[in-house]
């Protein structure tokens, strides 16, 4: 018995993962770190956006409100494994609750609302400084030790990384692939028929926002230990824009868009770094074509080429099927 093709790939890309580090220089495995986080904060954008068609500007500060909670967790003497379910149950709960405006206002309406909520974080993390450090931010926050395993290094942490991206990702693929899932789609569909047809538009609005919210207080409770220091800047709207723009780039709605899309913006400008001053104009120049000819991503753009191969090789099919009769 032979393995699929599919299953195949999946074992040469965990291999991949894996190998990734070995032999990489400190700050290329903080880049790879950097990409598994930011690829966890996009898988739950893409559930918002994505599958239930909810449009959110506030990932970034999901991601702070996770980071600092896992920060004043940590410092204070308590393990990572438990301040990082009370990051995520914090992040899903603010999450429920901002999916109420959802409820009421669609679109660019929705946007500018989460608009504001990034910034009022953003504000109570700069003023708050008895809680949070103001500009100063908080430092130094431990890397968590394993059973003796250490993730202090940097090797360590990625695969620390990997795993949570992992569990992340498995726990993705659950979601889109149950019914929920499927009254995701329906949501972004149609909502008018979802109703219609009995499904609680209302609860699941409110469910995209709160498990998307969920992956981002993940993805905070990560980047924290990671780069040992946060302060209120790291978390702005610019960062919601780039976890938007990874969603997009990769391919809204599809389930490894994040994941390339993480890809695009976090390791691609760091390998134009040999064009000196020219790499960011050639990385928009790219961005910027990629959106006029494949809205849908790039995933959006392997599928159309694929259904374009898919018909020519019928077409020839069908004239060398008309040439023999």
């Amino acid at each position: 018995m032979t393995a699929s093709p599919k299953y195949l790939l999946y074992i040469a890309m965990l291999v991949a993962l894996v190998l990734a580090p070995l032999g990489q220089g400190n700050y290329i495995v903080y880049v790879l770190c950097s990409w598994l986080i930011f690829s966890v904060a996009a898988m739950g954008l893409n559930l918002t956006l994505g599958y239930a068609g909810q449009v959110s500007l506030a990932q970034a500060a999901f991601m702070g409100i996770g980071a600092y909670i896992t920060a004043l967790m940590t410092m204070a003497g308590y393990h990572w494994l438990l301040a990082m379910p009370f990051a995520i149950l914090s992040c899903f709960g603010i999450g429920l609750i901002l999916g109420y405006p959802a409820l009421r206002v669609q679109h660019h309406f929705l946007a500018f609302v989460t608009l504001a909520f990034n910034t009022l974080v953003f504000l109570v993390l700069r003023n708050e400084e008895w809680l949070t450090g103001g500009s100063f931010g908080l430092v130094p926050i431990p890397r968590p030790d394993f059973f003796g395993f250490s993730t202090f290094k940097q090797v360590p942490f990625y695969y620390f990384a990997l795993v949570c991206f992992l569990l992340a990702a498995g726990a993705m693929a659950w979601i889109v692939r149950s019914p929920w899932g499927r009254a995701f789609k329906a949501l972004r569909e149609n909502p008018i028929r979802a109703n219609s047809l009995g499904l609680n538009t209302r609860l699941m609005t409110l469910l995209a926002f709160a498990i998307g919210s969920g992956f981002a207080g993940l993805a905070g409770a990560m980047m924290a230990p990671l780069v040992q220091f946060i302060e209120p800047g790291s978390f702005t709207l610019i960062h919601s824009l780039k976890i938007l723009l990874m969603v997009v780039v990769g391919g809204s709605g599809f389930y490894y868009g994040p994941f390339l899309g993480a890809a695009i913006v976090v390791l691609l400008p760091e390998l134009l770094r040999f064009t000196e001053g020219y790499y960011l104009i050639i990385y928009a120049a790219f961005v910027l074509v990629l959106m006029v000819f494949s809205p849908n991503g790039l995933i959006g753009l392997w599928q159309k080429l694929m259904d374009r191969f898919r018909t020519q090789q019928v077409e020839r099919s069908d004239l060398k099927d008309g040439a023999q009769l």
